[in-house]
């Protein structure tokens, strides 16, 4: 395991098992387009990433989670892409939490970090989240399953990962 500023964390190797399995061709028990059941064939894809979510309650988003999650991909001999997810585990799952995340997802985008290819969020048009009651009026905009932030703070973290972005692309 690899010791990190924040916590220690398992070593990916189910991750890297993963983005192997993803690549190579599988023939496969299915429903065909018709509704019968058939067997399928996938050739794979090589174009696989492995996803940052956190887990048992702590985040793995900070820089050395990420280099410890491409040293397992570089070993394995696999591309080196992780997208990280700002929410679940990497936000203790408070939406309101998740800007902060991206901020510091943003810096080591920044920084020069290419292996960062996407980030995951929750977002929708009003902060938070709802219950279905019955008899009681929904609020439009609002999630009804993970809470999420909102559109101005959408807009402002997105604004500020194209930022870095762009920072990343001079420096090349």
């Amino acid at each position: 395991m690899r010791e990190g500023p924040r916590t220690r964390q398992p070593a990916a190797q189910l991750l890297v098992d993963a983005v192997r399995a993803a690549a190579a061709p599988h023939a496969f028990a299915g429903i065909d387009v018709s509704g019968k059941p058939a067997i399928l064939y996938t050739e794979g894809n090589e174009d696989c990433h492995v996803i940052l979510r956190g887990g048992r309650g702590a985040p793995n988003y900070d820089a050395n989670s990420v280099e410890g999650a491409l040293q397992d991909l570089r070993a394995a001999g696999l591309a080196e892409r992780v997208v990280i997810d700002a929410s679940h585990d990497n936000s203790g799952k408070d939406h309101e939490r998740q800007p902060g995340v991206v901020s510091e997802i943003a810096d080591q985008i920044s920084a020069g970090n290419g292996a960062i290819v996407g980030v995951m969020m929750e977002s929708f048009l009003v902060a938070g989240r709802q219950d279905l009651e019955p008899d009681e009026p929904l609020v439009y905009g609002q999630s009804i399953t993970d809470a999420c932030m909102d559109w101005d703070h959408t807009v402002l973290t997105l604004d500020r990962l194209a930022s870095a972005v762009r920072k990343r692309r001079e420096a090349r």
